[in-house]
This record gives structure tokens, C-alpha cells and sequence, in this order.
């Protein structure tokens, strides 16, 4: 589990790395989106703990979503740099998350099955898949909503 616990961090951290290639603008314009996104994730999180979606044998910490590292990690980081060379270009857009989300729900989980992460249990890889889908929404609606506030802020101001 020790060994276990490092690739965690790693999955953690190593995103974070990617911030200063953003770039300052990017990763302001995209941030409130992301992190939106990733409020969603826990709220989602919470969900499919009552309703077992799936189950992770990995804990954080008490208390704490287990989930977590995948959230502040590749989720939010990866939200960021996916709108900031997608947005605008919709059919791009859905094309990048659909070969994203169908890597790790393919391929990332049956990783992190294997290291003893997470599980499926209720949701089958294509549910899972679905619930991606509609992520993916979420986090364009939340751009769109964002940069169509900030715009008319910028006006005003």
C-alpha cells in the first residue's frame, strides 16, 4: 500500500507541474470553470458513495473523499488545458473529451483497479462513460457562463 500511496501523490502533483506552460491568461480564463467542475465532482462524489457507483479501498484520509487526488489533480489541471486549446471550437471540444474520457474509463480505470484504487461497482464502463458525457457539458456551459459574466463585468467596469 506504501507503494501505493506514492503513485496517489504523483497523480496529485504531477499536473500541478504542467501550470507555468499554460500560461498566466489560460489558466485564469479557465480556472473558475475547472474548479466548478470540480465542485461538481465531489457533489458527484457524495452521490455515488450513497448509491455505490463505485468504491474506492483507497482512503485519503477519514472523512475525505477518496476520489479527491483524481479531482485536484488530472481532473482539474486537465479541464484547464483541454478548454484552453478547445474552447470556442465546440465539435474539437467534444471530440478531445469523448477520446479523454474513453481513455481513462478504458484504460485508467482498469490502472487504478489494478493498484488497488477504485472499482466499479454498480455502473458499467459505458454508464460510466455516459456520466462523462455529461460532464463534459457541465464544464463548457460553465466556461460559457463564466466568460459571457466576465465580459459584461469588463463593460461595466
Amino acid at each position: 500500500m506504501k507503494k501505493n500511496n506514492w503513485l496517489i501523490i504523483l497523480m496529485t502533483v504531477l499536473p500541478w507541474l504542467s501550470i507555468p506552460l499554460i500560461g498566466k491568461k489560460a489558466f485564469k480564463k479557465y480556472f473558475f470553470a475547472a474548479l466548478t467542475m470540480s465542485t461538481y465532482l465531489v457533489l458527484e462524489g457524495r452521490l455515488a458513495e450513497k448509491r455505490k457507483w463505485w468504491w474506492f479501498p483507497y482512503n485519503v484520509r477519514p472523512n475525505v473523499l477518496a476520489e479527491l487526488p483524481l479531482i485536484i489533480g488530472p481532473f482539474l489541471i486537465g479541464s484547464i488545458w483541454i478548454l484552453k486549446y478547445t474552447f470556442g471550437k465546440f465539435n474539437l471540444y467534444l471530440l478531445v473529451n469523448l477520446v479523454v474520457d474513453s481513455l481513462f474509463t478504458f484504460v485508467g480505470m482498469d490502472l487504478l483497479k489494478k493498484i488497488g484504487y477504485v472499482t466499479l461497482v454498480r455502473l458499467t464502463k459505458v454508464q460510466l462513460s455516459v456520466i462523462f458525457l455529461i460532464k463534459t457539458f457541465v464544464l463548457y456551459g460553465s466556461q460559457l457562463l463564466y466568460g459571457s459574466l466576465s465580459d459584461r463585468f469588463k463593460k461595466e467596469g
